[in-house]
C-alpha cells in the first residue's frame, strides 16, 4: 500500500480512514441502491457527491455484488459523446474483471468490436476509438444497454453532472435515455448534478420523461464541528497540530465548500513541520500559494468574456454571495450598465458554468461563482481583499 504523506485528499479514492464523516449519506445511499431505487443526488458543485458515491463503491457490500461504474458526462455536448464516454467507462470497469465480461462486451457492441485494439503484452482488448467512430450513437447504444443486461453481476451506474443532457442538440434525448433505463433489469442508476434547478425540473415535471422515477436525495455541506474534529484528528495523526479557530475561519471564509477546503489544509498541513502547529498565518500562506497556482487560469477566464459579464462576474464575486442582482441598487452600486443588461449576462455566466444560483423558500435567489477560490482571487485582485 503507497505510504500516506497528507490526509488531505483531494483526488482520487479516499480511504476510510480519512473520510470525513458521511456516515448517514452513505447509508441512505446504499440503502436506496439496494432496495432497488433509482436516485438523483444533487448538491452544490464541489461539495462532495463524486466522493460519497465512491465511497459508497469501496464498500464491502456494492464492491462485491456490483460491477461499479461511474461517467462524468460535464464535458459532454451530444448524444454521440454520452455514449462515447459511457461505452468507455463501462470497458475501463471490466477491464480489471474477467475476460469473459470483456469478450462479451466486445461480442455485444457489435457496432464498435472492428475499431477495437489490443494489448501486445497483455493480448487484451484496448478501447483506442476515436470519438468519430460512433457513427449511429442510438443504435451503439442500444448495444451498450443490451450488454448491461447480459452482465455477470449487477451494474450500479452513477452519471455525474446529468443534468447535462438537457443541452443536447438532438430532440427526445430524455425519453430515449429514460426508456433504455426503465427496460434494464440488470442496472441500478445515480444521477448526480449541481445544477439543481435544472435536475429539479427534469425529474419533478410530469410533462418530463424522467417524471417519478427515481428517488431525490441532496447532499449538504459537512457540518463545521465535524469537520473541525476531522482536521484536528488528522493532523495529529502525522505529529502535527492546529489552531482551534483555524478550521471555523475557513469553514466560513469557503462557505463549506468540501473541495476547496481540504485543498486548502492539503497545503497547509505541507506548510506545517512535524511537531509544529498550523497557525491562521499558515492557512493564509496555503489560499495565497493555491490562488498563485491558478491565476493563469482565472486570467484565460477573464480574457474570454466580454464587457458586461466580466462586470456582473466581478460584481457577484465582491458581494461573495450577490442577491437582487437586477435591482437598481446593485446595478447602481457595483457601476453596472442596465437591468436589461445584467439579465443577458446573468443567462450568459451560467450557460458557461463561471456561476450558480440557489433559491430560498420564498424564491429568493442567491447567486455565487462557482469556484470560491476565484471569488478571492478577484477580490484580492479587484477589491479590498478577503479578510480571514
Amino acid at each position: 500500500m503507497k505510504t500516506i504523506t497528507n490526509p488531505f485528499f483531494v483526488k482520487g479514492a479516499i480511504p476510510d480512514e480519512f473520510f470525513c464523516d458521511r456516515v448517514d449519506e452513505t447509508k441512505i445511499l446504499i440503502n436506496h441502491i439496494r432496495n432497488g431505487r433509482n436516485v438523483v443526488l444533487t448538491s452544490p458543485r464541489r461539495v462532495g457527491k463524486t466522493g460519497l458515491i465512491d465511497h459508497c463503491y469501496q464498500q464491502p457490500e456494492l464492491k462485491e455484488n456490483y460491477h461499479t461504474i461511474f461517467v462524468d458526462i460535464l464535458e459532454t455536448s451530444c448524444l454521440r459523446d454520452f455514449v462515447y464516454l459511457l461505452g468507455r467507462q463501462i470497458f475501463k470497469t471490466l477491464k480489471t474483471g474477467s475476460r469473459k465480461m470483456l469478450d462479451l462486451f466486445m461480442q455485444t457492441v457489435r457496432s464498435l468490436s472492428g475499431e477495437f485494439g489490443y494489448d501486445v503484452a497483455t493480448g487484451l482488448p484496448k478501447f483506442n476509438i476515436a470519438l468519430g467512430s460512433i457513427s449511429n450513437p442510438a443504435y451503439t447504444l442500444d448495444e451498450i444497454f443490451a450488454y448491461i443486461d447480459k452482465a455477470d453481476k449487477r451494474c450500479l451506474i452513477a452519471i455525474d453532472e446529468f443534468q447535462q443532457i438537457a443541452n443536447y442538440p438532438e430532440k427526445n434525448i430524455e425519453a430515449l435515455i429514460r426508456t433504455h433505463i426503465q427496460h434494464c433489469n440488470n442496472a441500478d442508476f445515480v444521477f448526480a448534478g449541481s445544477e439543481r434547478h435544472i435536475l429539479e425540473e427534469m425529474f419533478n415535471n410530469k410533462s418530463r420523461p424522467f417524471y417519478a422515477s427515481t428517488t431525490a436525495m441532496n447532499l449538504d455541506k459537512l457540518q463545521i464541528e465535524k469537520y473541525a474534529a476531522f482536521v484536528a484528528d488528522c493532523f495529529e495523526k502525522f505529529d502535527k497540530s492546529i489552531d482551534n479557530n483555524c478550521v471555523t475561519k475557513i469553514y466560513n471564509l469557503l462557505d463549506g465548500n468540501t473541495y476547496c477546503m481540504q485543498k486548502t489544509f492539503n497545503t497547509a498541513f505541507s506548510l506545517t513541520d512535524k511537531g509544529g502547529s498550523c497557525t491562521l498565518e499558515t492557512t493564509r500562506n496555503a489560499i495565497d500559494d493555491i490562488l498563485l497556482e491558478n491565476e493563469r487560469q482565472y486570467q484565460n477566464q477573464l480574457s474570454l468574456l466580454t464587457p458586461r459579464p466580466k462586470e456582473l462576474l466581478l460584481a457577484i464575486a465582491t458581494d461573495g454571495k450577490a442577491q437582487r442582482i437586477t435591482s437598481g441598487e446593485f446595478v447602481r452600486r457595483h457601476h453596472l450598465d442596465s437591468t436589461s443588461s445584467v439579465q443577458s449576462s446573468t443567462k450568459q455566466l451560467l450557460a458557461i458554468d463561471l456561476i450558480t444560483h440557489f433559491a430560498d423558500a420564498n424564491g429568493l435567489k442567491t447567486y455565487t461563482l462557482n469556484d470560491q477560490f476565484m471569488t478571492l482571487w478577484i477580490q484580492e485582485r479587484f477589491g479590498n481583499g478577503y479578510n480571514l
